[in-house]
């Protein structure tokens, strides 16, 4: 067995635009072609908070004005994956340019869409929390 490394730190955004939620589908590993909230890593010497901007900002070219929502540990060995993630709730202001290199697409999706998606990483585990306090 492969032994995990130590916890990365990573973000994610969860951007309404009415009832709707972005997605973005990935173009790179891991989970290359699966639906994931809009995020990535936290820098060295980064606030969490410029960070989902900054992701945020590299993914989809929009401006997020995040509000932190909750935090998650992701644990899954399968992927070798360990890391602490926030997840944070917000608008966003823009027009949407992806960068293709790390996002194939992106679409709005409905509460009811996103349960039927493959995604990334605990991104289901965290939609689910958002939707239960909605």
């Amino acid at each position: 067995m492969q032994k995990i490394k130590r916890p990365k730190v990573t973000c994610g955004a969860i951007i309404r635009k009415g009832n709707k939620i972005l997605l973005t589908k990935r173009n790179i590993s891991p989970y290359k072609d699966y639906w994931c909230l809009p995020g990535g890593h936290v820098e060295r010497n980064e606030k969490v908070e410029d960070a989902v901007k900054r992701e945020v900002k590299e993914e989809t070219d929009l401006n997020f004005k995040p509000k932190f929502f909750k935090y998650y540990d992701e644990i899954i060995p399968g992927i070798n994956w360990h890391a602490v993630s926030l997840f944070f709730i917000g608008e966003a202001k823009g027009k949407i340019r992806t960068n293709k290199q790390e996002v194939k697409k992106f679409k709005w999706f409905s509460q009811k869409e996103i349960g039927r998606l493959k995604l990334a990483f605990l991104n289901k585990q965290v939609l689910k929390d958002y939707f239960d306090v909605q």
